[in-house]
């Protein structure tokens, strides 16, 4: 491998490979991964903070205990008691910023702490060994105002009014769901995927998850999925993240599904299998489905896009020949055509690069 080939596959890992969360771990020691592999008692700590100073945070603590033990955990107050980690929960009416956290990753997350955000918030990390990891999510209330919305409801004091809506927010933000991804607990996540009251977009949220974890052993489920028609877009990208051997699978779906969402998910599968794995065998099917008669421009735009994510010079021709006959068709109001173009010539630059430094 030369190189320049590397640099790109370092490129197309970064932009398509697990998601931000888990890729975070990858700074734990093998001893750190067994411990939160294996983690079952938590410890919860929370800090409930006013302008006026430390209030009661019973109530916060009863939420974010029963959420825990909900997916299972022991959950001790204690600090006496044995525990394996250390949950801590910090809500405040005026959020006071603990530092900076690095640009990028996780950091651009819609639940990464806010730099800009100052009004009430819950801050939400763990400790693993009495040292703090590099988690760290946020919750915030929708007013920024903590005083003037208790005055707008007429709720009487501004802190209790701050913290029974912080704590709704807890009940509501699916942390627990989170944290057994961010410790491996891929176990954890399908008996919760398999229990009978879970709905349909937390399922959607634990298969998203497992395939950033890529949990192999979550393969045969997310298969099983395929078979729900409001599971089998995710399910299928998913597939795509863990490994190769959902390239079958994908294959199929992508040639004789009838549904255009499902075999654009496959295709994006496909795509995330050649930019994680690089198994070539993903792209004579790709180049079959590029511009086949009938394909569904959604499905199309998918494919050109994974056709980028493992460079090869058979997808060259063809994609420059879709270029040259997109070319041709200008309508500046249709959306889905600016996407098919943006994703042909964005795969083209791929190969071009590859061409250069290989």
């Amino acid at each position: 491998m030369t190189r320049g080939w590397v640099i790109i596959a370092a490129t197309l890992f970064i932009g398509s490979a697990a998601g931000p969360s888990w890729a975070s771990r990858e700074y734990f020691t093998q001893e750190q991964k067994e411990q939160l592999a294996k983690a079952q008692t938590v410890l919860v700590e929370v800090l409930a903070l006013s302008d006026k100073g430390p209030i009661d945070a019973a109530p916060l603590t009863d939420v974010v205990a029963r959420r825990l033990a909900d997916l299972g955990y022991t959950v001790e107050t204690s600090d006496a008691k044995p525990h394996e980690v250390v949950f801590r929960v910090k809500c405040e009416q005026r959020k006071t910023w603990e530092g900076t956290s690095t640009m990028g990753s996780d950091a651009d997350l819609p639940d990464s702490p806010s730099r800009i955000w100052k009004g009430p918030a819950c801050q939400l990390t763990y400790f693993l060994g009495g040292a703090k990891i590099k988690w760290q999510k946020e919750v915030r209330t929708d007013f920024e105002d903590a005083m003037a919305a208790a005055q707008k409801a007429n709720a009487g004091d501004p802190g209790a009014y701050t913290m029974a809506k912080l704590k709704e927010r807890l009940e509501q933000y699916d942390f627990p769901v989170l944290l057994a991804a961010e410790w491996g607990q891929a176990d954890r996540l399908l008996k919760l995927m398999d229990a009978s009251g879970t709905n349909h977009l937390r399922k959607l949220q634990i298969i998203s998850l497992l395939g950033e974890m890529l949990a192999d052993e979550a393969m045969p489920r997310l298969k099983e999925a395929l078979k729900d028609k409001n599971l089998a877009g995710q399910a299928a990208e998913a597939m795509g993240s863990i490994g190769k051997d959902g390239i079958p699978i994908l294959i199929d779906i992508l040639k004789t599904s009838k549904d255009p969402e499902l075999q654009a998910a496959a295709a994006k599968g496909l795509g995330l299998v050649g930019s994680l794995h690089g198994d070539p065998r993903i792209i004579p099917p790709l180049l079959q489905m590029l511009d086949a008669p009938g394909i569904d421009i959604r499905v199309q735009i998918e494919v050109a896009w994974s056709l980028g994510k493992l460079p090869d010079k058979r997808a060259e021709e063809p994609l420059k020949a879709l270029d040259k006959k997109l070319q041709h068709m200008r309508d500046p109001d249709n959306v889905m055509l600016k996407k098919l173009k943006e994703a042909v010539f964005w795969s083209i630059k791929q190969i071009d690069t590859y061409d250069m430094f290989s």
